[in-house]
């Protein structure tokens, strides 16, 4: 058996994830006009998934994953308020007391507005900090605890109504539990300014998913029955008409996960930074973002997936689909896409060097042949476990030729 080696100290630096997905009428991802979003790409319109929507896809999978959630927010203190209430606090001194502990931090703030016979106003003891706050979940109990401590003080305390209200906490103590950190955060990173020594670089990118072909947006017109005027038989007409936009397409999807950066945030730890790597690695592939999931039910696995264990840099295959995929003979953009991903995966590595490749392998469905993309896995599962081991110790995987 492979002695434990520290992750900061092993060659391996990055696994990339690549993910060939096809997925049928959908709208996963719209903009602020409800439309699909598309990208220019190889001068061919494609569907497009921002990372940020698959991202929190991803997270949400990841969090179930580990048992751990975080918790973003700007409505922190509305949240101790409610813990408060459940621990028996008057409504009204929970009020104030989540006030206080959402003001006391380093963050600015701002009250909630309401209007009063025409007239803006703001809303006592309903603060809202100016940026999001970040945190695990189990900060909200942290918070509630200093409220605790300090029940005699808040109980005399002022309400906040303005801005330049402070609060009778300590902020050092406020900003401690802000800065508190768990596996989700120490995976996917925080932006958090305003608090010092808050922010924490993410150790996963998320590459926006696009249609490695091009694609056309269809618009769906749609009308709903009013089921009493139907049963009547009294009007003619629908009860409502509208329209959506829709399009279907093979996805290119790349992530990749940097295991120096996550050793870093979590200490070191081997045996943590495999459990978040593993986590992150089964929740991007198995995850799909929700919107219009109801109407679409788009629930579509990958095609192919094809990990890679690199000692230099992370390595995406997008630049493989610049020059849009065409099908021919009736078979579709998947099968065409496998190919031009794997045939591109073995030039990329000449280019590079092989021996910056340390390990690599794939996992697919109807798909045989690719020796170029290394040792096929008969699942997902067992793909994630075996580049686990090549990258962090123990068996390896082959790599590609």
């Amino acid at each position: 058996m492979e002695k434990s080696v520290s992750p900061t100290t092993r060659p391996a630096r990055f696994i990339d994830i690549h993910v060939i997905q096809s997925v049928p009428v959908a709208n996963l991802n719209r903009d602020d006009t409800n439309s699909v979003k598309t990208v220019q790409y190889g001068n061919a319109q494609r569907t497009r998934v921002s990372s940020q929507s698959w991202k929190r896809a991803t997270r949400e999978k990841f969090q179930e994953e580990i048992g751990e959630r975080a918790l973003r927010t700007r409505r922190i203190g509305e949240r101790v308020t409610r813990e408060l209430e459940e621990r028996g606090w008057p409504s009204s001194l929970a009020e104030r007391a989540g006030a206080h502990v959402a003001a006391g931090s380093s963050i600015k703030f701002e009250l909630a507005k309401t209007k009063d016979k025409n007239a803006t106003v703001t809303v006592s003891n309903k603060v809202y900090t100016n940026a999001l706050v970040y945190v695990p979940e189990t900060a909200v109990r942290d918070l509630a605890d200093i409220a605790e401590e300090h029940r005699e003080q808040l109980e005399s305390a002022k309400d906040i109504k303005k801005p330049s209200d402070k609060s009778v906490l300590q902020q050092a103590a406020i900003d401690g539990v802000l800065k508190a950190r768990n596996g989700v955060i120490n995976l996917f990173g925080r932006m958090l300014a305003e608090v010092d020594d808050a922010g924490v670089d993410g150790a996963v990118q998320v590459a926006h998913a696009l249609t490695t072909h091009e694609t056309d947006v269809e618009f769906d017109y749609f009308s709903a029955v009013d089921d009493v005027s139907q049963d009547w038989d009294d009007a003619t007409g629908s009860g409502h008409m509208g329209h959506g936009q829709y399009s279907a397409g093979t996805f290119y999807r790349f992530a990749t996960v940097d295991l120096r950066e996550l050793a870093g945030n979590i200490g070191d730890d081997a045996a943590s930074v495999r459990e978040l790597t593993g986590a992150f690695l089964g929740a991007f592939i198995r995850s799909l973002p929700g919107a219009k999931k109801n109407s679409t039910a788009p629930h579509t696995i990958p095609g192919l997936v094809h990990l890679a264990v690199r000692s230099d840099r992370p390595l995406s295959f997008a630049a493989a689909f610049e020059k849009p995929v065409a099908s021919s003979r009736g078979e579709g953009f998947e099968i065409p896409s496998v190919a031009r991903l794997a045939a591109y995966a073995v030039q990329a590595n000449r280019m590079l060097g092989r021996k910056r490749l340390l390990a690599a392998g794939w996992a697919g469905i109807g798909h045989d042949g690719l020796d170029e993309l290394g040792q096929r896995c008969d699942g997902i599962d067992e793909l994630v476990e075996t580049a686990l081991r090549s990258a962090l110790g123990g068996e390896t995987i082959e790599a590609t030729a």
